[in-house]
């Protein structure tokens, strides 16, 4: 697929809008609910995705110093250290305040927030019991960024793997193992969710499944 890439902006606000207006129904026991991302409740991730516009140089270098280099354990340090000092009303403002914003953090290229809000929105409804549709053509966009890019662990992830969308006419990725399944099902298994993997079908998924971490119980 070539992406317009004057269209990622518009979609990951539409994405970031979309996600605040999945907070705003939620009841207050879920702000402490578990997500697919195992260091983070819900309120967490909020505040991380009310980060993805404020993180700049400098509270990078200081959190990569202060979590020995580990970009992870950083990055689950800010949402904690946020969520902290935010109520998750405060946090949904945030959200809806800065969607349009086209700030990302260091060394973020242009798809990389839409990917992340588009995965994270899954993380938080899942585990919830909500059916969260997925736009087609971001999902592909962001699906196509992520086995290419070297940041998300895709590249090893799923190599050796074809990809093959059952809900959209698309396919990527080269090899000898095919997997099948819908493409919000795709992009989660791709950045080792293994709650994805139970929509997949074909050889490729066992491969895949190697590189993921175990799914979360829901």
């Amino acid at each position: 697929m070539d992406v317009d890439e004057g269209k990622v902006p518009a979609w990951t606000e539409a994405e970031r809008l979309s996600v605040a207006e999945l907070f705003e129904g939620l009841g207050e026991q879920d702000w402490s609910a578990a997500t697919l991302c195992p260091k983070w409740t819900v309120h967490q991730l909020a505040a991380h995705l009310a980060l993805s516009t404020k993180t700049g140089l400098k509270d990078t270098i200081l959190g990569a110093i202060k979590a020995k280099g580990d970009w992870d354990r950083m990055t689950a340090d800010q949402a904690i250290d946020h969520a902290t000092r935010y109520e998750p009303a405060e946090l949904v403002a945030q959200i809806r305040e800065d969607a349009g914003s086209a700030r990302r953090a260091p060394g973020a290229k242009p798809l990389d927030p839409l990917a992340d809000v588009l995965i994270h929105g899954q993380d938080i409804a899942r585990p919830l019991g909500l059916t969260r549709p997925m736009p087609e053509a971001p999902a592909i966009a962001a699906l196509e960024h992520i086995l290419a890019s070297p940041f998300w662990g895709a590249r090893e992830r799923c190599k050796g793997v074809k990809m093959i969308a059952t809900d959209a006419d698309w396919s990527g990725g080269a090899g000898p193992d095919e997997v099948r399944g819908p493409l919000a099902d795709l992009l989660l298994a791709s950045t080792g969710r293994g709650s994805g993997l139970a929509a997949l079908t074909g050889p490729g998924t066992k491969r895949i499944g190697a590189h993921c971490k175990p799914p979360v119980e829901v």
